[in-house]
């Protein structure tokens, strides 16, 4: 296949999942295939919850808008015009997808596609439908793909390279399984938000976003945030208000009355506003329903800090505070060219 039929095919995907939000789902007549695939897609999404507790209707609706947002023309072809693509060989690349928020393989799936390989996927159990439903519409779309697109329940097998992504725990199995293969291993890692206490009250309610999308399950949610000493929290608890939703979803109000139970229990000093538990704590990774702080004397501390655990950190969220910092609010927009962990994949894939 042509890289430009495979670019027009997601543009076309894009295209499709467009029609798809929370509060506005519209059928669009000029959308290629949607006959037979439009009311299956609703459907899906529908009880895409019973599949996955986490997978809300608003939080697929997200993950399909930022896919629609991602495959246009412009970003595809800004994403791809530094490459040289003329030597590629084509390969079969094994994918051991997460399945924490809906979608979040779905840009190893992409680039291994674009890049001229065969992918061999094998989906977690907490999300292995919606991409297999993205895939059947590629090859509907065009029928070349299903030469191309392979799914395993089982071990991954005949495979010449792997993209793997778990815990810290499963990434060292898998760094011993494919030790002879060429690899991308990915492990935990967390964002930060550095604030000074000059941000303004939609800058606070745009971190919130960063905090509580997909409940704060993915490794762009804001985990922890670093603050100077003697810092306020009041004008943070009062822009967040609008995510206290959260707490009458009865998973996420489950980790928070847990969390809090056991925070009180070791006799942590908490801050609570009755759906977010703020402790004070070093680590990145915080539970679900509840936010570190750690505070500073100096901004330097910080960035030699964040630069030392680097290989713990997916984002870094500030008012420019911090070089190469993500503004608020857009953890979980990220661009085609954003990679997890920095690491390249386009460059790793057309090198193999």
């Amino acid at each position: 296949m042509l890289q430009i039929e495979k670019k027009k095919c997601f543009i076309a995907l894009g295209q499709f999942l467009s029609q798809f939000s929370l509060h506005d789902t519209q059928k669009n007549k000029t959308v290629l295939f949607n006959d037979l695939f439009y009311d299956d897609f609703v459907q899906l999404i529908e009880i895409s919850q019973s599949h996955n507790g986490w997978f809300t209707p608003e939080q697929v609706y997200h993950a399909i808008q930022s896919w629609a947002h991602a495959l246009t023309e412009p970003n595809l072809d800004q994403w791809l015009s530094k490459y040289e693509w003329t030597n590629v060989e084509p390969k079969t690349v094994g994918l051991i997808l997460a399945g924490n928020i809906p979608l979040v393989g779905f840009h190893d799936f992409l680039s291994v596609l674009i890049s001229g390989h065969k992918v061999l996927v094998k989906t977690s159990s907490n999300d292995q439908y919606l991409i297999k439903f993205l895939a059947k519409y590629l090859i509907s779309m065009y029928p070349e793909f299903e030469n191309y697109i392979t799914f395993t329940e089982g071990k991954l097998e005949n495979f010449d390279a792997v993209i793997a992504t778990g815990s810290n725990n499963t990434a060292r199995y898998f760094e011993y399984y494919f030790k002879e293969k060429p690899s991308i291993i990915r492990k935990n890692r967390n964002s930060v938000a550095v604030l000074n206490g000059g941000e303004t009250h939609e800058e606070l309610q745009a971190l919130g976003e960063d905090i509580f999308r997909y409940f704060g399950l993915g490794c762009r949610n804001v985990s922890k945030l670093f603050v100077p000493k003697e810092y306020d929290f009041q004008p943070f608890f009062k822009a967040i208000f609008s995510f206290g939703e959260h707490i009458h979803y009865e998973k996420y109000a489950n980790n928070y009355d847990y969390n809090k139970a056991v925070f009180l229990m070791s006799n942590f000093k908490l801050l609570d506003n009755e759906f977010l538990i703020l402790k004070e704590d070093k680590s990145y990774a915080s539970p679900i329903a509840s936010l570190f702080y750690e505070y500073y004397e100096n901004l330097d501390e910080v960035q030699k800090q964040l630069e030392q655990d680097a290989d713990q950190i997916q984002c870094v969220v500030s008012k420019n505070l911090i070089p190469h910092s993500i503004p608020f609010g857009k953890t979980q927009q990220p661009e085609l060219w954003e990679y997890a962990d920095g690491v390249d994949t386009i460059d790793f894939l057309i090198k193999l």
